[in-house]
């Protein structure tokens, strides 16, 4: 049976009232172990029946339509509007609209989603470390503000969920693809562990790096949700922690 219950959390961040958010949690919804319960991801092994019940209930909750997107950990901005929500999706790892009753959304097990609100438009990005390097916050910046008419000062971010700082330990490649050297143990967004079977490892703060982005961006107005996903198993899937596992989702949209 579906829930008639499913969680949400509300993002605590200064924007107009005209302006809805949203991120999902496992709490409720159809899907059974080892999607249970909740999963919005329909490439990851879920019935899909019970993935579009559950993707029903979300528009029905929010009272907007969620634009899915095939993500690919790249930097792909799009422009979306109400006749994206009825097409199938499109490769992209963020997405804006100026449409009220559009949601961008944006699906994560551990990777940080984060929401954009400007005046008169938002977006959503899927923010994992690939894409965090490749300039996709910068890029979904720059599309929203240009789209909008607008300056990164006027734009508030909110960086949700993820996998926290304690939990995510890199190597070298991550640093490099940030172009920190990997002889450093004291860079921004990074802290030394030492060596693992001969190899030096990290542990990475994703939503800190998300902010040096966001602020070199002129972003200013940044709030978070202090919480890891790895850690919480009750309330979030984590690809980390379970490989096999559903999809949360991060929404954004614009009150009619």
């Amino acid at each position: 049976m579906l829930s008639e219950t499913v969680g949400l959390l509300w993002p605590q961040w200064p924007v107009a009232r005209h302006v809805g958010s949203c991120m999902t949690t496992r709490q409720g919804g159809r899907s059974v172990a080892p999607w249970d319960g909740f999963n919005l991801g329909a490439m990851v092994g879920d019935s899909a029946d019970a993935v579009a019940a559950n993707r029903r209930r979300l528009a029905e909750s929010i009272g907007a339509q969620p634009v899915w997107l095939r993500q690919v950990h790249g930097c792909q901005v799009l422009r979306v509007s109400a006749s994206d929500a009825v097409q199938g999706p499109a490769t992209a790892d963020a997405a804006w609209t100026s449409e009220p009753g559009v949601a961008c959304a944006v699906l994560v097990a551990d990777c940080l989603p984060v929401l954009l609100a400007a005046p008169t438009g938002v977006a959503a990005a899927h923010a994992g470390w690939r894409g965090l390097a490749a300039g996709v916050l910068e890029g979904t910046v720059q599309a929203l503000c240009d789209g909008t008419g607008t300056v990164p000062d006027a734009v508030c971010a909110w960086l949700g969920p993820c996998i926290g700082p304690r939990q995510f330990e890199v190597g070298a490649d991550v640093l490099q693809a940030f172009g920190v050297a990997a002889e450093r143990t004291d860079a921004p967004g990074f802290v030394w562990q030492g060596m693992r079977a001969g190899a030096p490892r990290w542990l990475a703060d994703l939503q800190g790096l998300a902010r040096q982005r966001l602020s070199q961006a002129g972003v200013t107005r940044i709030s978070s949700a202090q919480r890891c996903t790895v850690e919480e198993r009750s309330d979030f899937f984590s690809y980390r922690r379970d490989g096999v596992t559903g999809r949360m989702a991060a929404a954004v949209w614009l009150h009619g």
